[in-house]
């Protein structure tokens, strides 16, 4: 679906209406992603006619420190680290330090130059799948969706394409949406991305930097989720059982974010 053209906020979609099949829809106006919310200004018309309820921030401590939310008024957050395992072993992954390698060309070479950014995004995205982390803020994520109390809820990282485009993934799965429709939402994003970073990254390369290294950085490819699909299917078998087994959410649960989400054809 196209972005949501918000001043304040990068990357705003709603997964409605995307299609399931079976003259079935994810249902509007229930469940959306985003970039960082650090410049949100809750008297943007756009932003306030969403009536967002919760805010679910996957981003990492230093992140939330740099850019804190700013949270729509009368919603609340909840904070969801998908990245604290990785980081204690790993360091930060490239999906969280964006804007240090956008503005330090020889890093950015240093670290991901030759080919290496592509394997450091895999590496990541199988991390979102197998960490203890992960896992927990992607159960949290769900059963936040699957409050039958809920409202309209909001999810996002830094850019709102790598841990936001994994729960993405897991909602559309959930909802039954098939693989090319998953797919294409993924991919829907890099639009979006690169005009939020389109400064970020004209400095770079002003600096030297390469450019499609700084593409390949702000961007995703179908390599990257593939990636984390394939470690589900290792681990688990499937979507399904991963949300279940993988992720601890009972099917009562799952059952009510389809009630919540799906909406038929008239």
């Amino acid at each position: 679906m196209p972005a949501i053209p918000a001043t304040a906020v990068a990357n705003l979609r709603d997964l409605g209406p995307l299609p399931l099949g079976e003259g079935r829809g994810v249902r509007p106006g229930r469940v959306f992603r985003s970039g960082r919310l650090d410049r949100l200004d809750s008297t943007d018309p756009v932003v306030a006619s969403l009536g967002i309820r919760t805010v679910v921030d996957f981003r990492t401590a230093a992140e939330r420190a740099d850019r804190p939310d700013h949270v729509p008024d009368g919603g609340r957050l909840l904070v969801a680290d998908v990245l604290a395992d990785h980081l204690a072993t790993s360091g930060l992954p490239p999906a969280a330090r964006l804007k240090t390698l956008l503005g330090d060309p020889v890093l950015a070479q240093e670290v991901l130059g030759g080919g290496k950014v592509r394997e450091a995004f895999a590496r990541t995205y199988r991390a979102f799948v197998s960490t203890d982390s992960a896992r927990a803020a992607y159960r949290a994520f769900l059963t936040e969706l699957g409050d039958p109390r809920g409202g309209p809820l909001l999810f996002h990282c830094t850019a709102g394409k790598d841990r936001t485009g994994w729960a993405a993934t897991i909602v559309l799965s959930v909802l039954g949406a098939d693989d090319e429709t998953v797919m294409a939402e993924y991919l829907a994003v890099n639009t979006a991305v690169r005009q939020a970073f389109a400064p970020m990254v004209e400095g770079f390369t002003a600096q030297g930097g390469d450019p499609e290294l700084a593409l390949a950085l702000i961007g995703v490819v179908p390599e990257y989720l593939t990636a984390a699909l394939d470690e589900v299917a290792v681990r688990h078998g499937s979507m399904e059982k991963y949300v279940r087994d993988g992720l601890g959410v009972p099917d009562e649960v799952t059952d009510v974010i389809r009630e919540r989400l799906t909406v038929y054809a008239a």
